[in-house]
């Protein structure tokens, strides 16, 4: 009983990673047709830690003021101290298996850390970047 019990268990996870690799195809072939080419993990890195200035008088911020350096380990947003799970998909299975949810955090994360909205060449990055981590 033990033993289907695990069966289950690591066969679950596999369908999360599975679907999670499905949703990050199609958003970025949906980045693609947007404009994003030659996708760069090293860009993404980048715009990481890059800090920006979001608007006047607003503070430095960047994706690791909230997320932090490590996309593997959990965050903690700077203003409402809440526990952001980690964005790397070797961590958090589930983190971009959900389409709505991708793109409502990266309109709402991006217009808050950089004062607009993410490219599709930034989106894509990052997406390839997290989900490399």
């Amino acid at each position: 009983m033990m033993n289907m019990r695990y069966l289950i268990l690591f066969g679950t996870f596999g369908l999360c990673n599975l679907a999670a690799a499905d949703t990050v195809q199609m958003m970025l072939d949906e980045y693609r047709q947007q404009g994003a080419t030659d996708v760069k993990a090293q860009s993404a890195e980048r715009l990481w830690t890059t800090e920006h200035t979001p608007g006047k008088g607003g503070q430095l911020r960047s994706c690791a003021t909230c997320h932090g350096d490590d996309p593997r380990q959990p965050g903690k947003h700077v203003r409402t101290g809440k526990v952001i799970a980690p964005m790397a998909v070797s961590v958090n299975s589930k983190r971009f298996s959900d389409v709505k949810k991708i793109r409502k955090w990266f309109k709402r994360n991006c217009k808050w850390t950089l004062g607009r909205e993410c490219s599709a060449q930034e989106q894509a990055d990052i997406l390839v970047w997290l989900n490399s981590q």
